[in-house]
């Protein structure tokens, strides 16, 4: 159903929906820390928005995988044909066709609240990140932003990002620490490290 959803909406995406503010896109890249080299999976890539930036990041020797679950999406970010080391994987992120602990860094860049399993999504984060590697759930909008104009689209009505208390205890519970929520009235980033005990 809400696979259906973004398929459907995947043509016209960029014109309607995503964020335009390339300065906001820019910052929020720059808030990751991500390294130069680093191999990251960019998870809810939809039609690659934030992918120009998480390119600049990694450099020519990093190495980006997108994920997603709606295949219309991820032809539309294919067809930008970005320059770098990219890869496309159609899948879902409870259960990724991907190896164990072989990312550096795991993005969800306005994808999280869509995660129709939250806990068993980050449960798979968590497995394919390398030990002491970083989580970061991010949006150009404040919680109350993204919520809001969710529960006015019927099919996205549940698709929100869970108060504080709920995402320390589903986080804590999917094997992360040093947990740390930033909210503010421009942008959403909750940003863990994978514990180096698992």
């Amino acid at each position: 159903m809400i696979r259906a959803y973004f398929n459907e909406k995947a043509a016209i995406w960029d014109e309607t929906i995503t964020e335009k503010n390339t300065t906001k896109l820019e910052r929020m890249a720059e808030c990751l820390g991500i390294k130069p080299g680093s191999t990251v999976l960019d998870i809810g890539t939809g039609t690659g928005v934030f992918v120009p930036y998480l390119l600049r990041k990694i450099g020519k020797h990093g190495r980006l995988v997108t994920l997603d679950f709606a295949e219309e999406m991820l032809k539309k970010a294919r067809a930008k044909r970005f320059n770098g080391n990219i890869d496309y994987l159609h899948a879902d992120v409870t259960s990724m066709p991907l190896a164990k602990e072989i990312f550096d860094v795991v993005v969800c860049y306005s994808s999280f609240p869509h995660f129709q399993d939250k806990p068993r999504a980050l449960s798979e984060v968590n497995r394919v990140l390398k030990k002491g590697g970083k989580l970061f759930i991010c949006h150009t909008s404040s919680r109350a932003v993204i919520n809001t104009i969710h529960r006015q689209v019927p099919i996205l009505q549940n698709d929100i990002i869970p108060n504080e208390d709920e995402m320390q205890t589903m986080l804590s519970a999917a094997g992360f620490a040093g947990i740390n929520i930033c909210d503010n009235r421009y942008s959403y980033l909750a940003s863990v490290n994978k514990s180096r005990q698992r």
